[in-house]
């Protein structure tokens, strides 16, 4: 039987391991009961009551806070106990097992059990009964995961503005444009007869004009936002000892990979996950690119194409010191080729021309030339990576953003792209006009949650921890 969103939960909420603190949360409806057979008193709403929380003897199994939070004014909209307890595992488990046993027991003033249906919160079960329960929308849900999962500053900080509402309420604004849009050619469709064209009188063209305009803006915010999120994936490829190693320790300012003269050394991937302002790049160091016939090193080698061919930006990285080695030169069109049958065409390669230090005068090339060893051309490098992955000066109004958003927010456009096509077109075919702006609505409506599927809020809300 599957687990059902009236059943009253229970989790502990903090994250596993040892801490000063520990949470248990118990969401459902009815909790005065159960808060009564934990702390022996009687708790008054959003007041923190320090105590023993009793075992079914009576006797202490701790002592802490207790808080209780009536419906509807609590995170999930039901009543919502809080016990929070000394951090240790056995501690919150021993506390969330006396919770489940305590739902279980006969309440001596009603003769009937406490809690019987009370369980284990699945992950998210939390939140996704805040969304339920209208106390936040689905993007402000995701939200709340993505300010516990941010890697940087900046990611955090969207996070935060996207769970205040403000993306929401970007989507919002855009959803109410496009409402009263939507009304002027239901209202030509309904009175075909009236002399007076209701889309023109309204200027119809104007305001689907202004919705596109500002709905690029918010596809641009939005996409930053999942830059922040998301990051890039960065391979460093090339033939051995060209430095690749050395420049992902330049960019990291760490010592991650083992640098040495010896051809060959890094045989598998190094993985790094670094910052440029703000914004997450999963750089990968692989094995240099040259046929072997040691096992190892064609493993390594191997895995190396498997990176080049699932990354979003490709360091081809070219040594200086041996460009007018034949033998160099030639293995670096065997590369050359290879990334080109293997990469999309989307996929950018930026040449990175290293060892500047070591050359008296090396040539302009197209790319970016550098020394990993001195850190000369780091600043430009860091640049071009920027510029690759689309980010722009990061404005503070920048909202968090996942790929599922940005896909609905493409889906809207085209919709309303071919509205305006219908809408300007002097035979107008207003019914099929009417269908594009239904769509465009519901894309809209699928990033807040008003419309979407059940499937997708289970692969949403699993995402989450226990607790949360």
């Amino acid at each position: 039987m599957l687990p059902s969103l009236n059943d009253p939960i229970a989790a502990i909420a903090t994250a596993p391991g040892r801490g000063a603190v520990g949470i248990v949360r118990v969401s459902g409806r009815g909790l005065d009961s159960l808060a009564q057979a934990l702390t022996g008193r009687s708790l008054k709403p959003r007041e923190a009551r320090y105590g023993p929380f009793r075992d079914a003897e009576g006797s202490p199994i701790d002592h802490g806070l207790a808080l209780f939070f009536p419906a509807p004014h609590s995170f999930t909209g039901e009543d919502v106990l809080e016990l929070q307890a000394h951090g240790g595992p056995v501690v919150l488990q021993l506390l969330l097992a006396r919770c489940l046993a305590a739902g279980a027991e006969v309440d001596p003033g009603t003769g009937q059990p406490r809690l019987a249906r009370l369980r284990i919160a699945q992950p998210g079960e939390f939140t996704e009964r805040a969304f339920h329960n209208d106390k936040i929308d689905l993007a402000q849900a995701e939200a709340i995961a993505d300010l516990i999962d941010a890697s940087t500053e900046a990611a955090a900080r969207s996070a935060s503005r996207s769970l205040s509402g403000e993306f929401s309420g970007e989507i919002h604004g855009l959803r109410d444009a496009l409402i009263h849009l939507r009304m002027l050619v239901e209202a030509t469709l309904d009175f075909p007869e009236e002399e007076i064209d209701f889309l023109q009188k309204a200027d119809a063209q104007g305001q689907l004009a202004r919705l596109q305009q500002a709905l690029a803006r918010v596809m641009q915010r939005a996409r930053q936002g999942a830059l922040l999120r998301e990051g890039i994936k960065v391979v460093i490829a090339g033939q051995p000892n060209a430095g690749k190693s050395s420049l992902l320790n330049a960019l990291a300012g760490a010592e991650l990979a083992i640098v040495t003269p010896v051809a060959g050394t890094t045989r598998d991937v190094v993985a790094q996950t670094l910052q440029i302002e703000g914004v997450p790049l999963h750089v990968m160091d692989t094995a240099g690119l040259r046929e072997s016939h040691d096992e190892v090193e064609k493993i390594g080698i191997e895995r190396a194409w498997g990176q080049i061919e699932t990354a979003d930006a490709v360091l081809f990285l070219h040594d200086l010191t041996r460009m007018d080695t034949p033998d160099y030169i030639a293995e670096e069109g065997r590369i050359t080729l290879g990334m080109a049958q293997k990469l999309s065409k989307k996929v950018p390669v930026i040449d990175v021309w290293n060892k500047l230090d070591a050359v008296p005068a090396a040539p302009s090339r197209p790319g970016v030339m550098l020394s990993a060893r001195s850190g000369q051309g780091l600043e430009a490098l860091r640049r071009r990576l920027l510029e690759v992955a689309g980010w722009q000066a990061a404005p503070e109004g920048v909202f968090i953003a996942r790929e599922r958003h940005v896909q609905a927010l493409r889906r809207v456009d085209e919709h309303l792209q071919l509205a305006a096509a219908h809408l300007a077109a002097q035979a107008r075919l207003l019914d099929v006009l009417a269908e594009e702006l239904r769509l465009a609505q519901n894309a809209l409506n699928e990033i807040t949650g008003e419309f979407t599927s059940d499937d997708l809020l289970g692969v949403i809300f699993s995402s989450f921890c226990i607790g949360k």
